[in-house]
């Protein structure tokens, strides 16, 4: 199982919209990077729910159910998106201030690469960004 984080202004579409409809076509991605992380998803994979740009912060984590295909929002066969479920809300927001004051999580990608959308986690980051959200 391979874990990920994926960035969402929550203006344009937000977890609680997410968990309404239940699933999520993850289209609309334009970048070389984030596509080809999308392309490594695999079915079961868990992925970090992360508000971009005004809350700055994990407020879920979903589960990918369809592995890649071509984005239906674009005739450009580059384009590729993955279907993802909402799992569970976490107990409490994990913010982008509690990630980079944590030195466990100082080479996480959300601080690397901050402009990255889709982004690769190892296990141990995954966990203990859950750890902070049950403290």
């Amino acid at each position: 199982m391979n874990y990920w984080l994926v960035k969402s202004e929550p203006d344009a579409y937000s977890w609680d919209r997410f968990v309404k409809e239940g699933k999520a076509i993850w289209d609309g991605v334009r970048n070389y990077q984030a596509r080809n992380n999308l392309k490594a998803m695999r079915k079961g994979d868990l992925v970090l729910f992360y508000h971009s740009v005004s809350d700055k912060e994990v407020v879920g984590y979903a589960e990918v159910v369809k592995e890649h295909y071509p984005d239906p929002t674009t005739d450009d066969y580059r384009w590729v998106v993955v279907e993802m479920v909402p799992r569970e809300a976490l107990a409490k927001p994990v913010t982008l201030a509690m990630i980079k004051s944590d030195e466990r999580l100082e080479n996480i990608a959300l601080v690397k690469q901050a402009r990255l959308s889709v982004m690769p986690l190892k296990q141990e980051e995954f966990d203990t960004i859950l750890q902070l959200a049950a403290e």
